[in-house]
């Protein structure tokens, strides 16, 4: 077993530099790829290279360059919430951000003198007393902590960035991925914590062992994000589809309201600006000649649906219409859906679903 992941230390501290080297010697690399990724490339190199100068034993089995290895523990949580920030709001770094990474550096600070300095007998009689056990226990656990507070702070953030789409735009855009990359970090964490409470009650082999498990599956899951983070840039650029002008808060009356939705439905009906398949609230908004706050009151408090569901309640309309109509004959359901305005097949089934209280095979069959 040790031996199988010993192979996949290697595979990860390997491909870890190809990518560095990559992201370092291609421009176009270098520019589509998140900076904070390219940081978390760094911290598994680092992390990676006590690990394999220990099992490689170039300079004997000396656990100081395991601990060397740990250096990075306390940074990855904070990068993974840097990363997710930058994609999801395109905040860019500022040196406040640096702050973050302070537990990490003292961390690091205090690996180098309780484990690296002290000479072997020191450390020998740590050992003995349970000194060292204990300081181990209580370094993971905060470790553990750590990073867990910075993955429930990301995954807040992917669930309100969500909600703030739907309230922006009429399509959907792709945050599988980051739901995916998410949970994956999630059961990894899910399943260190477990080994930990484990090792509370005197198995430190086993947590000891785990451990290293389940850095390791945190280092390929890391290192998959970057590979697609080169191949596919867009699945991390989520901000730049939002582009919201700032208003002033709507000051509408209740009659202005009134009048403003029968516009609107005017609108909608001839102008039909739901068949373009990327609109966004903006854009309705300046043609109805209002502002975001207004049109997002109007859509609340006199429609009661949010942007993404009103205009998909006209595309699921013309939908029906265009499937009445001949081009019924020469187009699939999708077709018809994509000629409605939906750029997105579970957009379309999920809507229509929702809207009509079945999936539109059956709808139409019936």
């Amino acid at each position: 077993m040790q031996a199988i992941i010993n192979q996949f230390v290697y595979f990860a501290y390997f491909q870890s530099l190809f990518l560095l080297f990559i992201y370092l010697f291609s421009p176009k690399n270098r520019k589509n790829i998140n900076g904070y990724l390219a940081f978390l490339i760094v911290l598994l190199a680092v992390g990676l290279t006590g690990r394999i100068i220990y099992i490689s034993e170039v300079f004997g089995q000396n656990f100081r360059f395991y601990s060397f290895s740990e250096f990075s523990i306390l940074m990855f949580g904070s990068t993974i919430y840097l990363f997710t920030r930058s994609s999801l709001t395109g905040k860019k770094f500022k040196p406040a951000d640096l702050l973050h990474y302070v537990p990490g550096i003292i961390y690091i600070l205090v690996i180098v003198f309780y484990f690296m300095i002290p000479s072997d007998q020191v450390i020998g009689e740590r050992f003995k007393s349970g000194e060292l056990f204990r300081t181990i226990t209580l370094l993971v656990g905060i470790g553990l902590a750590f990073n867990l507070t910075y993955w429930v702070l990301s995954c807040q953030l992917f669930f309100n960035t969500k909600k703030k789409l739907r309230n922006e735009l009429s399509y959907s855009i792709k945050t599988k991925f980051f739901s995916n990359f998410l949970i994956a970090i999630g059961l990894c964490l899910l399943c260190w914590m477990v080994i930990y409470f484990i090792s509370t009650q005197g198995y430190e082999t086993i947590e000891r062992n785990a451990r290293r498990t389940i850095w390791l599956s945190i280092a390929l899951i890391i290192l998959f994000i970057a590979y697609y983070g080169m191949r596919e840039p867009e699945l991390f650029k989520v901000s730049e589809q939002v582009k919201a002008k700032k208003y002033q808060q709507s000051k509408l009356s209740i009659t202005e309201l009134d009048n403003l939705k029968i516009e609107l439905e005017k609108l909608m009906i001839e102008k039909k600006p739901y068949l373009n398949r990327k609109l966004v609230k903006s854009e309705l908004s300046e043609m109805l000649g209002i502002s975001n706050p207004e049109i997002a009151r109007l859509l609340n408090e006199r429609i009661g649906m949010n942007f993404f569901e009103y205009v998909n309640y006209y595309r699921i309309k013309e939908f029906v219409e265009l499937a009445k109509s001949q081009k019924v004959e020469n187009l699939t359901f999708f077709g018809l859906a994509q000629e409605a305005g939906f750029n997105s097949k579970t957009t379309f089934n999920k809507s229509f679903k929702k809207l009509m209280g079945m999936p539109p095979k059956d709808y139409f069959h019936n």
